[in-house]
């Protein structure tokens, strides 16, 4: 099963995130199947590559709770329900 979810990036007490598409079975720092996004909670800035993550919604990719809150404050799942 592939999830989306964050992967810690950056330095010590200045984390910043990855939103990448894994497999459930790897560790948080584990190999990724694909980079989808970027987070950094200090500064609030999100960049969201929108068509590979829509496709992973597509495959059944499951999102976690936060990417989730990611994801619904960017709108995607809006994009999703427009293509059915």
């Amino acid at each position: 099963m592939v999830k989306l979810r964050l992967k810690r990036c950056g330095r010590k007490q200045r984390a910043v995130y990855r939103i990448v598409a894994i497999d459930v079975r790897s560790r948080r720092e584990g190999r990724d199947l694909q980079k989808v996004g970027f987070y950094d909670p200090i500064k609030n800035q999100t960049y969201l590559n929108v068509p590979d993550i829509l496709y992973f919604l597509e495959k059944g990719a499951q999102p976690t709770e936060i990417v989730y809150d990611i994801l619904k404050r960017a709108e995607v799942f809006n994009e999703v329900q427009v293509m059915k």
